[in-house]
Order: structure tokens, then C-alpha cells, then sequence
């Protein structure tokens, strides 16, 4: 169980100790790796994006009588504005996957920085191996994910209820899926089953929580949620060193 001194210290506040450990030089190339990866890929869609909506914008513009022009002074900002909040939370989604990798070995550059013993990994070779089982766990998460999002999602469609609860519980819910996206980099580089993992949360599920609502404020604003991954990962792996690491010492560390 965490101790008293940690259980004091909220989930938010290990979003902020993200924020700063993402400076930290020992860090930064591995935040830029990724990041740059999905600014390229990010740049790419929302380059095809606008090509398509430009044909889609000359096409309502020839439909559209000559006193009606003036619609496209109001369209074009909304469109873009709708396409980047669009994108942003695709990508949001795609990156976890595609950044599996990485994301694994930036919670083990922080632990390692935090704790001062490096975790005895392997190699390159040892990570390629390894993808099979990182890409697998991710589709654990993905399977936890769908039916209960499913789920939130027909409360909606509960008359008069339906619309007054529904945005209170899909925001929780995305929360609690957020601790879960980023809290489980750490547990999984010591081997933590998935299932033990969500126990361990739901035993801290303040922290977890609030820890994963910062996350999903912050994954709301477009541009800004490009670095939401890796202030989240450096978070919750200091959250994980904090309250859970002593619990489970079934990494294998290196040899001194």
C-alpha cells in the first residue's frame, strides 16, 4: 500500500511534475522522438485534410447563388477549426499506438532518472523483440475500452437523463481511461499484468482520477495535446515511483 506521506499528494500534482520532467536533459530526446513523429504525420493529414475541403469548398462555392459568397468568410474558419479538434483527438488515439515504443522507454528513462537504478531492459534487439507483447498490450487496453464506451455512449440516447448525465460520465470515464493509457507504460515495463495494474489504481482511484483529468483537459485544446503524451507519461511514472513501485519489485534491474 503507498504510504501516508504520497497518499497527501493528488494526481494533478503529478501532472504538473510531468510538465517539468519533460525539461529535464536526460529526458528530452526521448519527448522529441516521438513528438516530431507526430508533428510530421500530424502536418501530412492536416495538409490532405485541407486539400479535400478546398475541392469540397469549390464545389458548395459553384452550387451557391452570388449573394450567398459571403458564407464562405464564416465556413472556412469553422471547418478548420472543427478538422483540427477532429485530428488532434484521432491522433490522439493512432500516436498510443504507433508511439507504443517509445512511450515504454521514456517511463523507463524516468523512472530511471527519479530512482537513480536503471532497469535492466535489454537492447534494441531485446525492444523489437518485445513489440509483439507492447502492441498486445495495447489491445488490451483497446478491449477494456470499446464496450464500456459503448456503453457510456447509449446513455445518451436516455431521454431528458440520458443528455444530462452522459457529459458528466463520457468525461470521468475518459479520465479513468486516461490513467489507465499512461499509468500502465511504467507498471508494464515491470511486467504488471494489466489486470493488476486497474486494481492498483482503483486502490488510489483519488489520485488516479484526478491525475487523469488534467490529462483529459489538457487533450481538449488542440496543438497543446501534442505534448499531453509525454507530460502524462513522466506524471504517471513519477506517480508510479511514488505509490506502486514498492509494491511490485518484479523489475529486473541492472547490475551495478
Amino acid at each position: 500500500m503507498p504510504s501516508s506521506l504520497n497518499l497527501k499528494k493528488s494526481g494533478i500534482s503529478y501532472f504538473w511534475d510531468g510538465l517539468s520532467l519533460i525539461k529535464r536533459p536526460g529526458l528530452r530526446r526521448f519527448v522529441l522522438i516521438p513528438l516530431l513523429v507526430n508533428l510530421i504525420l500530424f502536418g501530412f493529414a492536416i495538409y490532405f485534410a485541407v486539400q479535400q475541403l478546398d475541392v469540397v469548398f469549390g464545389w458548395i462555392q459553384s452550387h451557391l447563388p452570388d449573394y450567398l459568397s459571403w458564407l464562405n468568410v464564416i465556413l472556412w474558419p469553422l471547418a478548420i477549426v472543427t478538422l483540427l479538434v477532429l485530428l488532434s483527438f484521432i491522433f490522439s488515439s493512432v500516436m498510443n499506438w504507433i508511439s507504443a515504443p517509445f512511450n515504454g522507454l521514456l517511463a523507463e528513462k524516468t523512472e530511471q532518472l527519479l530512482t537513480g537504478k536503471p532497469l535492466y531492459t535489454g537492447g534494441t534487439l531485446d525492444l523489437v523483440k518485445d513489440l509483439p507483447r507492447i502492441f498486445g498490450r495495447e489491445w488490451q487496453k483497446l478491449k477494456y475500452y470499446l464496450p464500456r464506451a459503448i456503453i457510456v455512449l447509449l446513455l445518451f440516447f436516455v431521454p431528458v437523463a440520458g443528455q444530462t448525465v452522459f457529459p458528466v460520465l463520457w468525461f470521468f470515464f475518459s479520465a479513468w481511461m486516461m490513467a489507465i493509457q499512461y499509468c500502465d507504460y511504467p507498471f508494464d515495463n515491470h511486467k504488471v499484468p494489466f489486470n493488476d495494474m486497474k486494481f492498483a489504481l482503483k486502490q488510489t482511484k483519488g489520485a488516479s482520477v484526478s491525475f487523469g483529468v488534467a490529462v483529459t483537459l489538457f487533450s481538449m485544446v488542440p496543438v497543446l495535446n501534442f505534448i499531453v503524451m509525454p507530460v502524462a507519461i513522466c506524471g504517471a511514472t513519477a506517480m508510479w515511483v511514488d505509490r506502486y513501485r514498492a509494491t511490485y519489485r518484479n523489475a529486473k534491474v541492472a547490475p551495478e
